[in-house]
């Protein structure tokens, strides 16, 4: 088990409870998800949540589409293990598989694949898969939506970033004690400039990449499957070609 899991697995029983703290701008990161998800309120659409964690972004997607299936992917059990108790009351349009999502296939095909603060755990080789393997599942316009951190572009950025957010969390009234277990969880962070993650959407084939929301280093960015095929590109994705500047 690698370290991020069990610091995630740890965090399980408590990751809830600070979300709104730990993540400031928390109602208009998730809310921007939900924004550019292009269907029809009724629509019975299938979603994939990669690193769903305890279901909170799903949970919101699920009552703004009430006939949507959800199907969501973490490598945490005692994640998803709260999950379950989250939708417990609505067994038959939830899903739940534990897997390493970086690692392991992407099957099935969904109308669109969403994630919130889990992609930028993954390296930047990782990342660039991932894009590949989450466009191969998607209907032709299908979207993928991603709400998550960027790496300032300069060191001076960076730590601007990360002092906005240690005063706003502190501000917000997170305890101690959360936020010393998210300083801990931060340092296995992998984070990707905003440019590069952009760049690996269009590498990937999708088409109308964009990001409508950055606060600081909380972004939603994303794409639409386009109807080009694109070719295998055999190159290791070691990040010894960042676009990062």
């Amino acid at each position: 088990m690698s370290t991020v899991e069990v610091l995630f697995d740890k965090a399980a029983q408590d990751y809830d409870r600070a979300r709104r703290q730990l993540v400031p701008c928390f109602d208009e990161l998730y809310g921007t998800v939900l924004g550019l998800l292009p269907f029809e309120r009724r629509a019975g659409v299938r979603i994939l949540d990669l690193g769903a964690g305890t279901g909170l972004l799903s949970a919101l997607v699920a009552e703004a589409l009430p006939n949507a299936r959800i199907t969501l992917v973490d490598f945490s059990e005692a994640m998803l293990k709260k999950a379950r108790l989250r939708f417990a009351s609505e067994p038959a349009r939830f899903d739940f598989e534990v897997m390493d999502y970086a690692k392991e296939p992407l099957v099935g095909e969904y109308d669109a694949v969403i994630s919130a603060l889990s992609i930028h755990h993954l390296d930047d080789g990782e990342k660039r898969r991932l894009f590949r393997k989450v466009r191969e599942i998607l209907p032709e316009g299908g979207v993928f939506v991603n709400a998550d951190q960027v790496l300032g572009t300069t060191p001076e950025i960076e730590g601007r970033y990360h002092e906005w957010w240690l005063h706003e969390a502190r501000e917000a009234g997170v305890s101690e004690y959360d936020l010393a277990a998210s300083l801990e969880r931060i340092e296995q962070d992998k984070n990707a400039t905003l440019k590069s993650q952009l760049a690996w959407l269009e590498e990937a084939g999708f088409e109308e990449v964009d990001c409508p929301y950055k606060n600081h280093r909380f972004a939603v960015y994303g794409g639409r499957k386009s109807r080009k095929t694109v070719p295998i590109d055999t190159r290791a994705y070691d990040g010894e070609d960042s676009t990062d500047g």
